[in-house]
């Protein structure tokens, strides 16, 4: 069978483990790389280092990833969309609800398959929660709270840690949560000397009841990524970084020792942490493209689903600047 011809736009930090994937993939050949600002990567031939979208475009490719600030997916999406050529967007969507738009009206006008990358959403022990979530391992869910913070990352210019990182937890919890966002409220600030925020909390609440809290921020010395999901059975512990799910489930045996009760509570349960394979996300984000553009059953994070991401996102913004609560 006649491999798909991928491209990539953008060679910087995911850009190059993009291509590093694509290099890889069965059924695919990596023929056309481009970026504006010429950099190579000793990893990557020379021979598939373009200068420009035009160059990519004409090297015939099937599809594409658009790997470059989030302030020019636009120009570059449309480009290759209305060329015929599939997509694949690296998260944000675009930078602004209106930008998101226009990429997602020409995707359909177009009839071109496009997908953005959401990379979490391939995090094993993110779908292993979804998985036992769906199968009422929690009973009803009452609470998410996410944890994403670490050093400041030189790479990221055009964009705050709303856009760029809050993106990811957004689109996760309204994921594990079966539900969009009713109403946010945020607050932030700009500490690094940058007109963007570089820490913000989030309290919000979505259209189903489920109470929902982020942290985020540039600013700490460690990189934490943790996911707390509450019900009524107990709780999972999601660690992205290790790609670790644990339960901490609620127990039937009352704690008859005082103390220890004070401590843990009426009941104590079994906490389990589960073993599960782990393949690397990126590449299982690739394989479900792949698939997608091969008409077999995948799970893409859909140009809809992302477009609603970048309005959160905005609203978040919106309510830090204002100070007050933003209805969706």
């Amino acid at each position: 069978m006649k491999k798909l011809r991928a491209g990539v736009i953008g060679l910087g930090s995911m850009g190059a483990n993009h291509a590093r994937v694509l290099g890889k993939m069965n059924g695919v050949d990596l023929v056309a790389i481009a970026d504006s600002a010429n950099f190579t990567r000793n990893e990557i031939p020379n021979r598939l280092i373009l200068h420009s979208v035009e160059d990519v475009i004409a090297k015939g490719v099937d599809y594409c990833v658009v790997a470059i600030p989030t302030a020019f997916h636009e120009e570059v999406s449309v480009k290759l969309i209305e060329s015929g050529i599939h997509v694949l967007i690296e998260k944000p969507l675009a930078h602004n609800t209106e930008s998101a738009m226009r990429i997602a009206s020409a995707a359909r006008k177009a009839g071109v398959v496009a997908g953005v990358g959401h990379i979490e959403r391939y995090n094993a022990a993110i779908k292993q929660a979804r998985i036992r979530i769906e199968n009422g391992d929690l009973g009803e869910i009452y609470q998410i709270g996410t944890r994403r913070v670490g050093p400041f990352p030189a790479r990221i210019a055009d964009v705050g840690v709303v856009m760029d990182l809050c993106t990811h937890d957004i689109d996760l919890t309204s994921w594990l949560g079966d539900a969009t966002y009713d109403n946010v409220t945020s607050r932030a600030r700009a500490l690094s000397g940058r007109s963007h925020e570089d820490l913000v909390v989030v309290v919000a609440t979505l259209k189903n009841g489920i109470i929902v809290s982020h942290l985020v921020n540039w600013i700490s010395p460690q990189k934490e990524r943790n996911i707390v999901v509450t019900g009524e059975k107990g709780t999972f512990i999601i660690d992205t970084l290790s790609t670790d799910l644990t339960f901490c489930e609620n127990g039937r045996v009352a704690v008859t020792q005082e103390p220890l009760a004070l401590l843990k509570g009426v009941s104590q349960g079994d906490i389990i942490t589960f073993a599960f394979d782990k393949p690397e996300p990126l590449f299982v984000e690739h394989v479900n493209f792949r698939d997608a553009l091969l008409g077999k059953s995948s799970e893409l994070v859909t140009l809809d689903q992302a477009l609603r991401t970048v309005k959160i996102a905005e609203a978040v913004i919106t309510s830090y600047n204002s100070q007050e609560m933003v209805k969706l």
